[in-house]
């Protein structure tokens, strides 16, 4: 994640007649040339003083790198201690980078709408970098927003717009996780910790997406998503995809499978898309995908980025997760989960989640309880969420 992140110039881009630079990319950032300097780093809203110092010459950063309202006071003691510099984090009018990771989907769902709450609450001028897939997605809703590539940014922005501050949003764990999120993002929720890094209301919002492509489908349909990036995301239960397909079948809806690939795992673990659903798989442009789930009756989902999706489609979504609890995700009064086993290990904050550990499960990997949180969900429990949504559509159909 963090090679996606785009780096702060060298030299900050604020300064003044002593030769003093400064600026807010990446929590306080201050350089001194030759002198004799004592360097101020406070909290604004509480006055307390976050580190001190005296100085030749050299840097002087923050280690937090979240929203601060930042002061800083340099004084020059060659001059009696005369200050020479108090200024204090004014985003209003300025250029503001928010970093985003690349080559992920849900995640930016949900930390999207913060960006545009963070630009009305400052009135600045806000450039987001984040990957040409999701930009196609999120650029029509946000007009006020800058969207880039990281490339792009570097390529054809970084000098010209040299930001005066700079917040990077992602899922930050060990050294990382104090300095820059104040609050753990296991705790926080998915999304809202995007909320807590700009320092905006973290109350949930939902993306702001184009819904208005036609329906291309006569037939009444569902959506199913069934793949993930790790195994513990999958529904593990053997015969419950298959079981839930059947009952959506009898009820009279064709049943398509959105995912991107027909087959994920590793190994000697290989998911395949379920029996009976219809094959609506591939590696199509994201607006495609907006186009099908738009006209859905709902959709039935992991906890993984096409879920995120639907949600910003606002069709119902049924939710089915065990290694995540559910204020982990967007709120949906259709979410399964099993709590008579093991459960939410992605948001128990002992527990640093793998990347590279395609059969993670902190717990129990190697034993006879492994993916046991959803293992044990049935297709009765997601079922007997569906069931309110078929008269829920029935009903707006008189």
């Amino acid at each position: 994640m963090a090679d996606t992140f785009i780096s702060p110039s060298s030299i900050p881009t604020c300064s003044t007649p002593e030769g003093i630079f400064y600026d807010f990319n990446e929590g306080a950032r201050v350089y001194v040339k030759s002198g004799h300097w004592r360097i101020n780093l406070i909290d604004a809203d509480s006055g307390n003083i976050l580190f001190t110092c005296e100085t030749s010459k050299g840097w002087v950063t923050s280690s937090k790198k979240y929203f601060v309202r930042f002061q800083i006071q340099v004084f020059d003691l060659n001059k009696d201690g005369k200050c020479v510099l108090d200024t204090t984090l004014e985003l209003a009018g300025q250029n503001v980078l928010i970093s985003f990771p690349v080559g992920t989907l849900g995640d930016l769902m949900g930390w999207v709408p913060y960006a545009e709450r963070f630009r009305e609450k400052h009135q600045c001028h806000v450039i987001c970098t984040m990957g040409e897939n999701i930009i196609e997605l999120f650029e029509p809703g946000y007009p006020e927003l800058t969207f880039r590539t990281p490339e792009e940014y570097v390529e054809n922005d970084a000098k010209t717009h040299k930001p005066y501050a700079t917040y990077r949003v992602g899922l930050f764990f060990g050294e990382d996780r104090d300095n820059h999120q104040p609050v753990d993002f296991r705790m926080a929720g998915l999304h809202r910790t995007a909320g807590h890094i700009l320092g905006v209301d973290p109350t949930e919002m939902m993306p702001v997406l184009q819904l208005n492509a036609p329906r291309v489908i006569k037939e009444r349909y569902v959506c199913i998503a069934t793949m993930s990036t790790c195994q513990a995301k999958f529904w593990n239960n053997r015969t419950g995809w298959a079981e839930v397909i059947e009952y959506l079948k009898a009820q009279g809806y064709r049943v398509l499978c959105i995912d991107r690939d027909r087959v994920v795992g590793q190994g000697f673990v290989w998911n395949r898309i379920p029996h009976g659903a219809e094959d609506f798989t591939g590696n199509l442009p994201l607006s495609e995908r907006v186009a099908l789930l738009q006209h859905a009756d709902f959709f039935v989902g992991l906890g993984s980025g096409l879920s995120w999706l639907a949600w910003g489609c606002q069709i119902p979504v049924v939710l089915i997760s065990g290694f995540s609890l559910p204020a982990c995700e967007f709120s949906t009064p259709y979410r399964v989960i099993n709590t008579h086993v093991c459960n939410g290990c992605w948001d128990d904050v002992r527990h640093r989640f793998d990347h590279h550990d395609y059969f993670w499960c902190p717990r129990h990997k190697g034993t006879d309880r492994q993916y046991e949180c959803t293992r044990f969900i049935t297709a009765k429990q997601v079922i007997g969420k569906i069931a309110p949504l078929l008269t829920r559509e029935k009903n707006n159909d008189e």
